[in-house]
């Protein structure tokens, strides 16, 4: 055990060396269940992502489900209850972890590629992943710890801008539930939902299987294998409903005892697999992707010092992911902030970069692209998103190409037919003057 733990150090170090572009792999398995294969030979260890389309746009009517559900998965399986189970994982020097997001639940294994520990390790995760039991005090502790946690909520003025904001922006739609629930939907959550959700969306037609590391290919099709047929086949979750567009402007103040107003302002903006996903993401590295060399801190902070934190970002998904801009500044300021941001958008979308610009932003993220993929860790990651979103085989290995291929032209026609800052939802949070 202590040669383990003493191991783990080097052997995270060795991993942020790779830095070659991967080869991905893929097949299903017999059931149905998607996998995707990096062999990384360079380090005795096993990364395994196992990927449903399990996420918050699940909950229906009861907000915060998704999340209970796949924190509860490691709260008891046959013969083992939680504390075992974490023993269990530490004894064989494995690493346990699980999240639900808005599209999708994840549940991960990290291990050393030793048989004697890989395969205790491997055959608990199964259990936990595939037969969890929910034991009902466990439920009872967990839901109360998030009825806490909820409290806490509504003293940050971040996170109650950031539910209003997806509130103004989807509406209706199931990205609008907040991930965490409410505190009536938290608290109505009875056992039986849980079961029920794990029946319907932890089966193999509705996962990804990622595997990267120090196994070959059999050894990878092996563990696939062993991993979907302990699950149910089950179908895979229907399509998500289309986001609509803002039809108008929105704009809601949020009144909140802080020293600092919290500014959101967005739209609906684009999807994993979006034909115009290249131009706008080069482009918002340009507007307010790149931290100090964006257009908005420079107007926002070094021209003006209203800020020390102001940026951009698109947040692709299954359907369209949110577009944001944001910052926080001084309750006195906002208005003054607010009017410098919306009018550095429009700037933009009216002109778009200079071809400078673009020189510098292209050589940003390019030369910025393998400390991105420098880990077994970054690259399941990776891996499972190209499969859970559908995405190309050589999308890690085109990348560069890619970028290097957008054109200032294609960035301007993209933003002007995609970016609205007439039509905006605005979200301040704070006690502006």
């Amino acid at each position: 055990m202590r040669l383990i733990k003493t191991l783990w150090p080097l052997l995270l170090f060795i991993s942020a060396t790779a830095t070659a572009t991967p080869q991905i792999q893929h097949w299903q398995t017999g059931n149905g269940a998607g996998v995707y294969y990096i062999h990384a030979p360079e380090l005795p260890m096993v990364d395994l992502r196992l990927v449903f389309d399990a996420g918050s746009a699940r909950d229906g009517d009861r907000p915060g489900l998704a999340l209970m559900t796949n924190a509860l998965l490691d709260a008891g399986v046959k013969g083992m209850d939680e504390e075992a189970i974490a023993e269990r994982f530490e004894n064989l020097g494995a690493q346990y972890s699980a999240s639900a997001l808005r599209d999708m639940a994840i549940v991960q294994l990290r291990s050393l590629n030793q048989a004697d520990l890989l395969e205790p390790a491997l055959e608990t995760f199964i259990k936990v992943a595939a037969t969890p039991r929910f034991p009902e005090k466990v439920l009872i502790r967990e839901r109360s710890r998030m009825l806490l946690a909820l409290k806490a909520k509504q003293e940050s003025p971040g996170d109650l801008a950031q539910e209003a904001f997806y509130q103004a922006l989807y509406g209706k739609h199931p990205y609008a539930s907040p991930t965490e629930g409410t505190e009536a939907s938290v608290k109505a959550l009875r056992r039986t939902d849980l079961t029920d959700f794990h029946e319907r969306h932890y089966v193999a037609r509705n996962a990804v299987i990622a595997i990267v590391g120090a196994v070959d290919r059999r050894q990878a099709e092996s563990m696939a294998e062993r991993l979907s047929e302990a699950l149910p086949t089950g179908q895979k979750a229907p399509p998500l409903p289309t986001v609509k567009p803002l039809a108008e402007a929105k704009r809601r103040v949020i009144e909140h005892p802080s020293s600092q107003s919290h500014l959101l302002m967005g739209q609906p903006g684009m999807t994993r697999d979006d034909p115009d996903y290249m131009p706008l993401y080069v482009g918002n590295h340009i507007l307010g992707g790149s931290g100090f060399g964006s257009r908005i801190v420079e107007e926002i902070r070094e021209k003006r010092g209203l800020s020390y934190s102001a940026y951009s970002y698109f947040l692709p998904m299954r359907v369209t992911g949110p577009f944001m801009l944001g910052l926080q500044t001084r309750n006195d300021q906002v208005d003054t902030a607010e009017k410098v941001l919306r009018e550095t958008l429009v700037r933009f979308v009216e002109e778009g970069p200079s071809q400078d610009e673009l020189i510098a932003s292209k050589k940003n993220i390019t030369g910025g692209f393998p400390l991105r993929i420098d880990s077994n860790k970054d690259l399941v990651e990776y891996a499972a998103m190209i499969g859970f979103y559908g995405l190309p085989l050589d999308y890690l290995e085109g990348f560069n190409e890619r970028v290097e291929a957008v054109r200032v032209e294609q960035i301007r026609d993209a933003f002007k037919r995609r970016v609205h800052p007439g039509r905006m939802a605005t979200i301040i949070v704070g006690q502006p003057g």
